[in-house]
C-alpha cells in the first residue's frame, strides 16, 4: 500500500485564507492503511530516505529547517520527535523546548527567546512548544489583555516571513488528539509507575479548559497558515499514524530542497595516500 505524498501533504495543510474548524478535522483518521504494522513499516522507509536527505541538507549549509510541534498535553510531542528522528545525525538536529518564561524571557518582547533559538543553516531545529504559547496560554489564561494578544497574530506572521525570506523553511504541525484519547493517555501515565512523573495535577486544571483551548487553537492555524510557514492539522490519535504523517510531510520537504553535497576541491583527483 502506498500513498500518493503530495495528496497526504496537501491532505493535512491548512490552506492559507481558510478558516479552521477542529470538530471537522478527524483525529483518528488513519488514511490508506489497514493495520498500524502497515503505517510503521511505512515511516520505517522514510525514515531511512529522512537521514540521506539530512546529511545532504547538513553538507549543502544553505538553509535551516524549523519545525514546530504544538498540541494538548499528551498529544505526542516528546514521542513525534523520538520516532520520526530516529537515526538521524544528532549533530544536525537541535530541540528546544519551551517552558514557562524566565524572569529575563519575561524582561524582552515574547517572540526574544524565539529568535535566540532559531537554527543556523545546515541544521533541523525542532521546537517542542513555540512562540504560539502567546496566542494560546496567554489567550486562555487572561495573562496579557485581548488587545494585546490579539495583535500577535500579524506579529507571528511577520516574523515567519522575515525567516523565511533569510533562508529559514518552516514546518508547522499541530498535532491533533480528541478530548477522549487525552483522557486514556492521562490514565495511562498515572497507572504506568514509570511514567507517573510525566503526570501532574496541573495537567486536569488545564484539560478542563479543552474547550478554549481548541477555540485558540483554531484561530491561530486559521490565522497564522501562510505560503512561507505553513500548518498542518496531523491526526494523532494513533500515535503510528501521526508519526508516519509527519515524517512523510518533513521527508519531502527536504526532499523538495534538493540539498547536495558541495563541489569538492579541484585537484583531488590526482591525490594518492600513502
Amino acid at each position: 500500500m502506498s500513498e500518493s505524498s503530495v495528496d497526504l501533504c496537501e491532505r493535512y495543510r491548512v490552506r492559507p485564507g481558510s478558516s479552521v474548524d477542529l470538530a471537522a478535522w478527524d483525529p483518528a483518521e488513519i488514511g490508506e492503511f489497514r493495520s498500524p504494522k502497515q503505517g510503521k513499516k511505512a515511516l520505517k522507509r522514510y525514515r531511512k530516505t529522512l537521514r540521506k536527505l539530512q546529511d545532504r541538507f547538513y553538507a549543502w549549509n544553505e538553509k535551516a529547517l524549523l519545525v514546530v510541534l504544538q498540541g494538548m498535553d499528551t498529544a505526542g510531542k516528546d514521542g513525534t520527535i523520538k520516532h520520526v528522528m530516529r537515526g538521524v545525525n544528532p549533530q544536525g538536529v537541535h530541540v528546544t523546548s519551551f517552558k514557562v518564561p524566565t524572569p529575563e524571557e519575561l524582561a524582552h518582547d515574547y517572540l526574544w527567546r524565539i529568535h535566540k533559538a532559531i537554527p543556523k543553516r545546515g541544521m533541523i531545529g525542532i521546537f517542542n512548544r513555540s512562540h504560539y504559547e502567546d496566542v494560546l496560554v496567554v489567550r486562555v489564561h487572561n495573562l496579557v489583555p485581548p488587545e494585546v494578544w490579539s495583535r500577535r497574530y500579524d506579529q507571528i506572521n511577520a516574523f515567519e516571513k522575515h525567516l523565511s525570506e533569510n533562508n529559514v523553511v518552516i514546518l508547522k504541525f499541530f498535532l491533533h488528539i480528541s478530548k477522549e484519547e487525552q483522557a486514556r493517555r492521562l490514565q495511562a501515565r498515572l497507572d504506568n509507575p514509570e511514567k507517573r512523573w510525566k503526570f501532574s495535577k496541573n495537567d486536569l486544571k488545564e484539560r478542563m479548559l479543552w474547550d478554549a483551548y481548541q477555540d485558540a487553537y483554531a484561530d491561530a492555524l486559521t490565522r497564522c497558515s501562510t505560503s512561507y510557514a505553513p500548518w498542518y492539522i496531523i491526526p494523532s490519535d494513533h500515535k503510528w499514524y501521526r508519526n508516519y504523517v509527519v515524517g512523510q510531510i518533513l521527508t519531502e520537504t527536504l526532499a523538495r530542497l534538493d540539498p547536495h553535497y558541495p563541489e569538492p576541491e579541484a585537484g583531488l583527483d590526482t591525490i594518492t595516500i600513502s
